[in-house]
């Protein structure tokens, strides 16, 4: 492969990478909001972030659930879904999120699980089908915020964010997180453009009944 050839590869490859990217960013710059400031939804969705060896959450989970704890408490929200994986055995995460919730004093009956948020898209279309939201706060932190909100309101669920960033992380981490971003957001794009993708379902649990 000459220089030429591989410096256009390069090139194509950046632009398959960055372009959606800009897209999630630009298209949801909107629907981005402080704390104070967020418009009040029924519920808060709360993404899975990973869990310590002792199946505690990361650093990066505990800030989500803090932050849906805030907006339990100051009335921007009735409900918390946690959503998380949960396929292995020593692995679940909306139980360990559920746990850590109850511990910052937020009320059981205010609490609701997803066992099967395997993913953000995921996540996004069982909390439409399954647990029947028409809207939402999002949070999450400031690197996935767009293409979660961006995967939600393009399955139909009317979504506005909050970001969970409470501590400084490390550079190295976020290093890592914003390149895993940008190849999550092109498969996120496919996935609800082309793709389409159907999810582990089951019967519906709404969170506000009718």
């Amino acid at each position: 492969m000459t220089c030429e050839s591989l410096l256009a590869l390069l090139v194509l490859v950046s632009l398959v990478l960055w372009i959606p990217r800009l897209i999630s960013v630009v298209q949801t710059r909107n629907y981005r909001y402080a704390m104070e400031d967020v418009p009040a939804r029924g519920a808060a969705i709360v993404f899975g972030a990973g869990l310590w060896r002792d199946g505690t959450p990361s650093p990066v989970l505990r800030d989500r659930v803090a932050t849906a704890a805030e907006l339990y408490f100051m009335g921007k929200v009735r409900k918390i879904l946690l959503s998380g994986d949960n396929r292995f055995v020593y692995y679940n995460e909306p139980a360990s999120m559920h746990e850590y919730a109850l511990s910052l004093g937020v009320p059981e009956d205010a609490l609701v699980l997803d066992y099967a948020g395997r993913r953000t898209y995921d996540t996004c279309y069982r909390a439409r089908v399954i647990f029947g939201l028409e809207q939402a706060i999002l949070v999450t932190q400031g690197f996935h915020l767009s293409r979660a909100l961006y995967t939600c309101n393009a399955l139909g669920l009317d979504a506005v964010g909050v970001e969970a960033d409470q501590r400084n992380y490390r550079p190295s981490s976020m290093l890592y997180w914003n390149a895993r971003e940008m190849i999550a957001t092109v498969s996120a794009l496919w996935d609800v453009h082309v793709a389409h993708p159907v999810p582990v379902l089951g019967e519906p649990e709404p969170i506000f009944p009718p």
